[in-house]
């Protein structure tokens, strides 16, 4: 055991319990959301909730955080019985949440972002004097982001800091973060678990709320699992292994890897050459990129987010003109095609954002199984749409694809994300015969979920198709491509192989390090 491990065991047991959550139940409708559920969480750890996506972790941490009223069960804080009306009264109490999807004003900067709705922000007050309490409460919590920066300005991760800094300076003692790392770079991953690490070394309390169990494992003291809004397991993290995590939370044990297998065709599918293109803020975006992708391969596109990947799966997809550069699918040129024309072509697409690009949230099931192909004769005719046919599509849809849902008709919107991601995942997967892009196929999704996508990628190489997975998860490119391509500020400048990759020259690259990259490959 290292002494890190010494370290984490003895404070996993020392510390005071301060939330003590007893029988809590909640239910949605006739959905049993969380049943009976018990938790502790102590001083000084950080503790880990674990559990498919709709096992109930959102929810019990609602609940803890004033959003949402329990049917059943009682929440104690330092040992009093509490009952939370709302957030305001939670983090009163001490209990404050960081949600997944961020809430601040992007055209405010950091300074009225963090004292917008805080009672301790003066009546009167300049610009200057709110920047000014911005850095000493920065400097108080260890984070830092300019105060005058406006919010769109800054990187997802500096836009985390700015939630947790908004969150503590109200007086969090016991902080819940729900899926942190879902939209962070491996770098700024690290430097949130510095900060996880620094907060609990002080005295707070840190509930992780991930899908990842490689980084519950490392910066986790206990683990609670959830399995159908029941507690399963609360364990101390030490010792715990990720078959042994996979298997509580689904209750079996099932992995997806790309096997090595033969090389894949020579006849390329999709090229680029020469592309140019603006991001949405009108700035170059890719530049000169040239690539190819085979059939019968996957090529993983790796790179810190922000360099370039969401334009090209943009292009690609029809959805983004190019300034410049052409795009050839199948040998055919597609540089100016919309997406429909890209879709006629055998080209599927899951966007980076599933429910603004991805699904039409107020519309059924039945209807987002056909949003890319109603036009086609077997969904339309003269007189309309085959509304018999287009539901039995649909039902077959949500069976290949184990989509859990309680009807096609229900509304996409109330699906679970890792089961919208299915249903997007398998439409897809129908309309790629040539070229198949994965944008973020898996970010923020539970373990079957992840599992049940990465398989559809793999029965679309096996059937010939190209596929371009771009992904801020380096483990996840680095399982399942054939090749990888590092993309740094809109260009690619390194190409590895399968079993020949180099995680430090892949990570130097991704930071547009080429020479330090280049003496490495030196080095070795």
């Amino acid at each position: 055991m290292s002494s890190s491990d010494d370290t984490r065991t003895e404070r996993a047991g020392a510390g005071d319990t301060v939330v003590e959550a007893l029988g809590i139940t909640k239910s949605f409708d006739e959905v049993l959301a969380l049943d009976r559920v018990d938790l502790d969480l102590a001083r000084g750890e950080v503790h880990a909730l674990l559990g498919e996506n709709g096992a109930g972790k959102t929810t019990i941490s609602n609940v803890l955080a004033g959003i949402y009223r329990p049917d059943a069960g009682v929440i104690r804080v330092d040992r009093e019985e509490r009952h939370f009306r709302s957030p305001a009264a939670a983090i009163e109490a001490g209990i404050g949440m960081v949600h997944q999807h961020f809430r601040l004003i992007k055209p405010m900067t950091v300074a009225e972002n963090i004292h917008l709705g805080w009672a301790d922000t003066p009546g009167v007050i300049t610009r200057t004097m709110l920047e000014e309490r911005t850095a000493r409460v920065m400097d108080e919590v260890g984070l830092h982001v300019d105060p005058a920066a406006e919010i769109w300005q800054l990187s997802v991760g500096e836009q985390q800091r700015v939630e947790i800094t908004r969150t503590l300076a109200r007086g969090a003692r016991i902080l819940i973060l729900d899926e942190p790392t879902a939209v962070l770079t491996a770098q700024e991953a690290r430097e949130l678990f510095t900060v996880m690490r620094g907060l609990v070394a002080g005295g707070r309390t840190v509930v992780f709320i991930s899908h990842k169990l490689n980084e519950v494992l490392e910066v986790s003291d206990r683990i609670t699992v959830l399995r159908g809004g029941r507690n399963v397991v609360t364990r101390p993290t030490y010792g715990a292994t990720p078959r042994e995590l996979a298997r509580l939370m689904t209750g079996e044990a099932r992995e997806v890897t790309a096997d090595a297998r033969a090389a894949p065709g020579d006849q390329p599918v999709l090229t680029i050459e020469g592309m140019t293109a603006r991001g949405a803020r009108g700035s170059i975006a890719l530049h000169d990129l040239s690539l190819t992708v085979y059939s019968g391969e996957i090529v993983g596109i790796a790179g810190v987010s922000g360099n370039g990947q969401t334009e090209l799966a943009e292009v690609v997809a029809g959805l983004r003109r190019p300034d410049e550069g052409r795009i050839l699918i199948g040998g055919v040129e597609h540089t100016l095609s919309s997406p429909r024309r890209v879709v006629d072509a055998g080209v599927g697409h899951i966007p980076e954002d599933r429910l603004g690009v991805g699904l039409v949230r107020t519309a059924q099931v039945r209807d987002n199984a056909v949003l890319r192909s109603y036009w086609n004769s077997d969904n339309s005719g003269r007189l309309g749409l085959h509304r018999g046919r287009i539901a039995e599509f649909a039902r077959r849809l949500v069976e290949s694809a184990r989509v859990q849902t309680s009807s096609i008709h229900a509304t996409a919107g109330h699906l679970s994300g890792g089961n919208q991601q299915r249903l997007i995942a398998g439409r897809e997967a129908l309309i790629a015969d040539r070229v198949f892009i994965a944008n973020q196929p898996t970010r923020g999704l539970d373990v079957h979920s992840t599992q049940d996508v990465r398989e559809s990628l793999l029965a679309r190489r096996a059937a010939g198709c190209a596929v371009l997975l771009i992904s801020d998860d380096l483990d996840e490119v680095l399982e399942m491509s054939d090749r990888i391509l590092v993309m740094y500020e809109g260009s690619v400048n390194g190409e590895f192989r399968r079993g020949a990759a180099d995680r430090e020259r892949i990570g130097l690259l991704m930071g547009g390090h080429v020479a330090e990259a280049e003496l490495e490959s030196g080095a070795r």
